[in-house]
């Protein structure tokens, strides 16, 4: 007498593995933006991700699509910082705190530096996340400079510029002394106060020129690519 089969394991819907293989992108994506920032290609994402590179296509038609995928979150999470610092009662250390919280996130991400800087990759979300932060940025500078902590003569356009600054010295010395950002930082806020004699200890030693001579040779102007 014949046996019976046992009835075959169902099949894993595709919508559970579609999202999956989205998920697994945009992980992969994170760490190769993250790390080669926006130069990078859908190519190099498919292999990191360890799928074909149609499977990427399928999921994210461009890489612009992708960059607002990744980046939109975090945008969120930089908007958070704002918030938070115009609660805090100090105007100066709300201002302070926000800017270096909002260095810190950049200094681990090359992609997030280059999408907060350019309007070249990102959709629509990626727009409106940014333009969601003007009001806060100019809501921190107004409410310093009334309390008389910070210079009359910024205005809210100056701080993308001062990050593109932090930036530049990240991309510079990331891979010789990833934290001297953090003395530039120091001192450039301490550029921004309006009240003398109040210098912040700077938290990084300076380059020697042995070192400075290295990080300026490391420089070079990225390519992107599709």
């Amino acid at each position: 007498m014949a046996r019976d089969l046992a009835p075959a394991a169902p099949a894993r819907p595709l919508r559970r593995d579609a999202e999956l293989n989205r998920q697994r992108i945009i992980a992969a994506a994170r760490d190769v933006f993250g790390e080669r920032g926006l130069e990078a290609t859908l190519d190099d994402v498919a292999h990191h991700a360890g799928v074909g590179v149609g499977t990427v296509y399928r999921r994210f038609p461009s890489k612009e699509h992708l960059v607002e995928a990744m980046f939109v979150d975090q945008f969120e999470t930089i908007r958070e910082f704002a918030e938070e610092a115009l609660r805090a009662e100090d105007p100066w250390e709300g201002f302070a705190d926000f800017t270096w919280r909002a260095a810190e996130l950049h200094a681990g991400d090359r992609g997030l530096r280059e999408v907060m800087l350019s309007n070249v990759f990102g959709q629509e979300r990626v727009a409106e996340a940014k333009s969601r932060m003007v009001p806060l940025i100019t809501q921190l500078v107004e409410r310093a400079q009334a309390a008389g902590v910070l210079r009359a003569d910024i205005v809210p356009t100056d701080m993308p510029l001062l990050h593109q600054m932090i930036g530049s010295v990240i991309e510079f010395t990331h891979g010789i002394q990833p934290d001297l950002w953090r003395r530039c930082l120091a001192m450039l806020l301490d550029g921004l106060r309006a009240e003398p004699g109040r210098a912040t200890p700077l938290p990084h030693p300076p380059l020697d020129v042995e070192a400075l001579e290295e990080v300026m040779c490391s420089f070079r102007l990225p390519k992107l690519r599709c």
